[in-house]
């Protein structure tokens, strides 16, 4: 399955939502290790295009890309005890500090399926099923932990590097077609302003045009050096087929989340207490005295909540996060999420057409849905 959405849809959130402690990442492997599959080799200039080495990265990387499916309960159901079958797609991998190897697919996929309704399939068509489950619905991240430590894994790459324009491949099951490869580029990054749902806040995507269909999600995009830079999870689309809007979760806020899952069982996010406003329109920038669209437009301030004890109100504009400028209420989210409670931050707000400073201490979001399962 895939996740599927109108095109130009916007949401509002609390900025109580985002990555993972900030603390707590993990550095992607920056060579091939006896662990990894290999990479293929770089190109030698003159002697290969950049299309000449999809053929060699698509060998490399076949191997660790899994069909994932899952029997879970059915909400809408009628008669109880009645199920849903649902399939999507993954990618084997493999976490500094954690034993064994790790499937990587999406929540949605997975759901609240029991363990032993979960089946991965490699691609020489062997059956597993996981040993342990971890996921945060949240990011719509789930971790498939594997019994069998002898199979070949796919590297994470450094996301934050990934640049637009550039090549990736996409993997996946589309209409259960297992190992399909398909190729784009990359579109955009930092993609916030879509919705999945209200159990998925975490926002921060790549987009790319590489063809995903109902099947792909949970599949890994990769790039040209054969590493994972982002799990496929969402398409814009009226009709549920690709439409070249596709978008997938960072390889980085994966790493991210894992950590906390693995170290935790639950992942730690930062908190402020306020709701924002979907989108600051051109007109309301302007009325406000910006002269420039960004920002999170503060639109309701929860009492008992540090927002509010640090007297941020309603109708204010935060525009920047210690030193660094917003982008939008999802950048502002994403940030405040990625810190640890406790910690004392300043934000510069834009209140009766003046910049103020105000000093805030992160509380600590508990209303997210966590899933720890053995």
């Amino acid at each position: 399955m895939v996740r599927r959405f109108a095109v130009a849809v916007g949401l509002g959130g609390c900025a109580a939502l985002g990555g993972a402690a900030a603390q707590l990442t993990f550095q992607a492997p920056t060579t091939a290790t006896a662990q990894n599959l290999p990479l293929p080799p770089a190109p030698v200039p003159g002697e290969a295009t950049t299309i000449d080495r999809f053929p060699a990265v698509v060998r490399a990387v076949s191997p660790a890309v899994v069909a994932v499916d899952a029997v879970k309960p059915n909400p809408t159901a009628t008669t109880a005890g009645k199920t849903k079958e649902e399939s999507g797609s993954g990618v084997i991998v493999r976490f500094p500090g954690v034993q064994g190897l790790v499937v990587v697919t999406n929540n949605h996929v997975v759901g609240e399926a029991p363990r032993d309704k979960v089946y991965v399939t490699l691609s020489n068509g062997r059956i597993l099923q996981p040993a342990r489950i971890l996921a945060d619905p949240e990011s719509d991240i789930s971790l498939l932990q594997l019994a069998d430590d002898n199979l070949p894994a796919c590297a994470f790459a450094d996301s934050d590097r990934v640049a637009r324009g550039q090549y990736v491949l996409a993997f996946g099951s589309p209409f259960g077609l297992n190992q399909t490869v398909t190729h784009g580029i990359i579109s955009a990054t930092d993609r916030g302003q879509i919705s999945l749902g209200s159990t998925i806040r975490i926002k921060e995507f790549l987009q790319t045009d590489a063809a995903i269909n109902p099947g792909s999600s949970g599949g890994p995009l990769i790039d040209l050096d054969g590493k994972v830079v982002g799990i496929n999870t969402a398409i814009a689309s009226q009709n549920g087929n690709n439409t070249g809007v596709s978008f997938s979760i960072p390889a980085n806020l994966v790493k991210r989340v894992a950590a906390q899952l693995f170290e935790k069982g639950a992942v730690t996010r930062g908190y402020l207490g306020v709701q924002l406003a979907a989108t600051i329109d051109p007109a309301e920038a302007l009325r406000l005295g910006l002269t420039r669209v960004c920002g999170g437009l503060v639109e309701i301030v929860h009492p008992n909540t540090p927002a509010a004890g640090a007297g941020l109100r309603a109708g204010d504009v935060v525009l920047q996060l210690e030193d660094v400028e917003l982008r939008d209420e999802h950048h502002l989210i994403n940030l405040i999420s990625a810190l640890p409670p406790g910690q004392r931050v300043r934000l510069t707000v834009w209140r009766d057409r003046k910049a103020e400073t105000v000093g805030v201490v992160i509380g600590e979001y508990t209303g997210a849905r966590q899933a720890f399962r053995r």
